[in-house]
This record gives structure tokens, sequence and C-alpha cells, in this order.
């Protein structure tokens, strides 16, 4: 990516904000700065050839889920479109092209805007991979992710359990704790953990657990009062399991504030230029994966070539997205294409 914009004439700033993938890429210069964030991110165990069935290209290896393959190519084009038509239109500003890694559970725009990087920043623009042609004023889910870790003492379990202290029964103890807490938090909360270590075997007393939480609801306040009812579960837990405790949070991400101004620009300029028209062989490759979905899941492809109706959502939607800690410092505004069957 970095490469493409250099040839373009963008000049290319790397490994900003201590984050080694991380750039800004400019042109132009003077206001107003437009900034287009290109994400590039991946997850565990998502490895998938470019075939419509389930096919890792490294079994077990990370790979791009919900269109995350196309965020940081489609902003690098739209970027390097948006400077030939300044170059050639002689139109006084700057472009900016952010090269933002690890919004998948990482935070890179966390660490991107801390730095200092999108303060005199006129407008971010952003968009999402999706099953519609949308651009609203729409808002996401708040979220702080955090591993808590318990420390006891190994023993073996059959010949001497009393000399054990379980860190594995410090987990459950928490996590039962926190499945209590559902019935008692706003209703648009949600909260979800894995244990990622639970011990070697069943015949020692675990001497080290840890688990992975999140918490996400449509404001930040919420979740900040919900994750710290969370660590008094795993203080409770570790005080009655005579173990020790710790956390680190992984990461935390405001809901997005959503523009309306910039939305509707978006939106008017989105009706304009339409939706997406696939080709046959496209419409074949997509009715090979629909073959592997639940029946009645699917997207038609008349849908994909419609733009929905401007709407304004306040309550954030199914996911979290550290756009939404931009959106506090700039106007953003962003927008999804109908990518998925």
């Amino acid at each position: 990516m970095q490469k493409t914009l250099r040839d373009a004439g963008f000049k290319v700033t790397a490994g900003v904000a201590e984050i080694p993938t991380a750039f800004v890429a400019e042109f132009g210069s003077g206001k107003p700065i437009i900034g287009i964030m290109a994400e590039f991110d991946a997850l565990p165990g998502v490895s998938q050839d470019a075939v419509p069935f389930r096919q890792p290209i490294v079994e077990g290896g990370a790979g791009h889920a919900c269109g995350h393959h196309l965020f940081g190519t489609a902003s690098v084009a739209a970027g390097i479109a948006v400077k030939d038509w300044m170059a050639a239109n002689k139109i006084q500003g700057t472009i900016r092209v952010y090269g933002t890694p690890a919004e998948e559970g990482g935070g890179g725009k966390v660490y991107m805007a801390r730095a200092g990087l999108i303060n005199d920043v006129d407008a971010m623009l952003h968009w999402h991979a999706g099953s519609q042609n949308a651009a609203g004023a729409t808002s996401s889910l708040a979220n702080i992710s955090t591993k808590f870790r318990f420390y006891g003492e190994a023993s073996h379990a059959a010949a001497a359990p009393e000399r054990g202290k379980s860190a594995l029964d410090a987990v459950e103890a928490m996590n039962f704790m926190v499945n209590l807490m559902r019935e008692h938090v706003p209703m648009e909360t949600r909260m979800h953990y894995v244990i990622t270590r639970g011990g070697e075997a069943p015949n020692v007393v675990p001497a080290f657990a840890e688990s992975y939480h999140y918490v996400r609801h449509p404001n930040a306040q919420v979740v900040k009062d919900i994750f710290d009812r969370m660590v008094k579960a795993a203080e409770g837990a570790a005080l009655g399991t005579q173990t020790r405790m710790e956390y680190e949070v992984i990461n935390g991400v405001y809901n997005l504030m959503p523009n309306e101004t910039l939305a509707r620009i978006m939106h008017k300029n989105l009706e304009q230029i339409g939706g997406v028209n696939y080709s046959e062989d496209e419409k074949k490759f997509a009715e090979e994966i629909i073959k592997t979905f639940p029946k009645g899941v699917l997207v038609s492809p008349e849908d994909a070539a419609k733009i929905t109706p401007f709407i304004v959502n306040e309550n954030g939607g199914g996911g979290s997205t550290d756009v939404g800690d931009i959106s506090w410092l700039v106007p953003t505004a962003g927008l999804s294409t109908a990518t998925w069957v």
C-alpha cells in the first residue's frame, strides 16, 4: 500500500505512532485537509483462499473477515482518484490516506489519534463492506476488551488436592458472576468471553488461568461502569479461591459519533454514483457461496444495485470500531457497500 501511494505521488511517512505498519500518505497542501482511513488487519483462524467454499490458505492461520481484505486497497484507490482529480483541476487542499492497522481488537486508530496525527484534519472518511449500499448517520458500540489472569498454586489433583489453589476455579467463579450480571445490565449491553488458558492437564491443579472478556454498549460511560463491575467480580473470585488476579486492558474504543451533515452529503453522492452491478461470473461465484449458508440467508443481486434510504441511528449497531475514537475528534462520515452475499 505504501509503495503504491508513493508511486502515485504521495509523500508517505511510515511507522507513525510507534506502530511499525501504520503510515500516513499525503498529497497537496493547505486547507481543507480530508482524510481517508485505509484499514488492514486480520483475525486468527480464518485464513481463506479465494474460492467459494471453506479452504484455508494456511490451516489455523489468520485471515480477513467481513470484507476486511477490501478496506485498505479500496481506500488507497480512492485516495489516488481524489489526488488525480485535484491535480487535473488544480484544486487547493490536502488529501491524506491513513494506514490504520489492527482495527479488529488492537485499536490502531486510537494510538494514531493520541500521537496527534489527525489534529488538523477537517473531515475523515471511512467505509465498511456490507450487504447494502448505505451512507447514514449511524453509530457503533463502545467496547472494552480485557484479559483477566489468575495465579494459584499447582498440586496433584488426586494425590494432594488440598495443597492446590486453582486458577481455573477463579476463572470459572468470575465468569459465573459475569453471567449473573447479564440480568442486571442495560438491555443494549453485550458481554462475551473465552477462556484462553485453563490449565495443561486434568490431574494438575492449574497454577495459571486466563479469560478474555468484551463488554459493549452504545454509551462509553455505561461500558466503563459495567467493566468496573467485572473487575470487582474478578477480585471476588480471586479472594474466594485464594488466588491472585491481575488484568490487562487490551483495547477500548468509543461509540461512533454520527455527523448528520457529512452523512447526508455522502448519501447524496452515493445516490449519484449508484449501486454495485456484478458480472455474471461474480454472480455465479456468489451463488456457490450461498450454497454454504443456511436457507433464507442471502442478498439478491438486485438489492446490491440499490441505495438504501438515509437513516439516523445513534443507538449503535452490532459491532465496535476504533473509528469511534476518531469521530469524537474529527467530523467523520462512513458508508457501506454491497459486497456480501
